[in-house]
């Protein structure tokens, strides 16, 4: 085939970075392009917006679906943008969460094995390399764990006498977009990052969670059995959604 045939029958790339002007706003986006889809898609997360697409769509078909979702696109992107935390700084003297209050953080020089203390006002920890926040991070999030299972423990031994429920398992989970799961097997998996939040918000996932153990679903007959502990849960549930992630999980 001669090479200027060749050019024309090449494949568009299968992702870009791109951008649009949608109503008075300038939105970059992801493009992916996939030989399995047949219709455009939109994906909005804390990442911003993907968009997928047949491989071979037309630039008109694409233009026409992004102008007409640009009112709930520029919603869903200042939505997620108002949820993100700010950047976290593993500095001697900055705050952190933790069940919902404010504690400054105080690092001393000394051996890593020391246990962290939590006083009224501050959490203490000690780290050899006190003055790189790589390491004072590592001892932050290892406290932050332990105390989770603990926390998460303590929710699990009121709640399920209350709710006459057996879960097999507690495991932590560090995922980007869930509180919680269980499985019909009964493994719960709460995200540790909820050790941060009030004790209340706390309380409702692991209620939420626990209640799958009698309703694999989220039927009105699920809503029921969560009322029945957590009787204000719509509320808190609208509470929930205001949160996103406090701490970038990763070391």
């Amino acid at each position: 085939m001669p090479a200027t045939l060749q050019k024309l029958h090449k494949s568009p790339p299968a992702t870009e970075l791109r951008s649009i002007q949608l109503a008075d706003k300038l939105i970059s986006y992801t493009l992916k392009r996939s030989t399995k889809r047949r219709t455009i898609g939109l994906q909005i997360n804390d990442q911003g917006l993907t968009v997928s697409m047949p491989l071979h769509a037309s630039e008109k078909w694409l233009h026409s679906v992004l102008q007409e979702k640009a009112g709930w696109i520029i919603d869903k992107l200042e939505n997620w943008q108002s949820k993100k935390a700010p950047v976290q700084k593993w500095e001697n003297g900055e705050t952190i969460l933790f069940r919902g209050e404010t504690f400054f953080l105080r690092v001393n020089p000394g051996h890593a094995r020391t246990p962290p203390q939590l006083t009224p006002t501050e959490l203490i920890i000690h780290v050899a390399d006190s003055d790189k926040q790589a390491s004072i991070k590592r001892a932050v999030l290892h406290w932050y764990k332990r105390e989770a299972m603990r926390v998460f423990e303590e929710c699990l031994e009121h709640f399920v006498p209350l709710m006459k429920v057996a879960p097999r398992e507690l495991k932590l989970t560090s995922a980007r977009t869930q509180w919680g799961s269980c499985t019909a097997q009964g493994v719960v998996r709460l995200n540790w990052q909820l050790v941060t939040m009030p004790l209340h918000l706390i309380d409702y996932v692991v209620v939420h969670e626990l209640a799958h153990l009698q309703e694999m679903n989220h039927s009105p007959a699920f809503w029921r059995v969560v009322e029945s502990a957590c009787p204000d849960y719509a509320d808190i549930r609208k509470e929930l959604h205001k949160w996103s992630p406090a701490v970038d999980a990763s070391i």
